[in-house]
């Protein structure tokens, strides 16, 4: 299989740098902030909450989405990796970015179980 399409290195290091990336699932969500990570040059995001109506289960049902870079959208496509090795160094990277007092019972909690399995890498469009 090919591999999929990547982000720039600047669209990637914006997501790297920044706390939170503004994302929105299809055509009727709007855009909302969420924790994302970079491995390895990829764009991983997961969900707190497991809504029904939220933008996991939206991006489950349809891939397509956007995501706002310095107020630019930029479509995006996910993609839901199942590699035990991928998804380790993501939690990994979940508790290196989001370690300060305030985040790391969040970033913990990211790294198991359903929230865990929400994990969704987000791929340009």
């Amino acid at each position: 299989m090919a591999h999929p399409r990547r982000f720039s290195a600047r669209i990637v290091n914006h997501i790297a740098s920044r706390a939170a990336l503004r994302i929105r699932a299809g055509d009727t969500h709007r855009f909302l902030g969420i924790w994302a990570v970079v491995v390895d040059g990829r764009v991983f995001v997961r969900s707190w909450t497991l809504k029904k109506q939220g933008w996991n289960r939206a991006l489950r049902e349809d891939p397509r989405g956007a995501i706002l870079i310095a107020d630019k959208e930029v479509p995006v496509r996910a993609r839901h990796p199942r590699s035990e090795r991928l998804l380790s160094a993501i939690d990994r990277a979940y508790r290196e970015k989001y370690m300060s007092p305030g985040s790391r019972k969040y970033a913990v909690g990211l790294t198991r179980g359903r929230r865990r399995a929400s994990t969704t890498e987000l791929i340009p469009r």
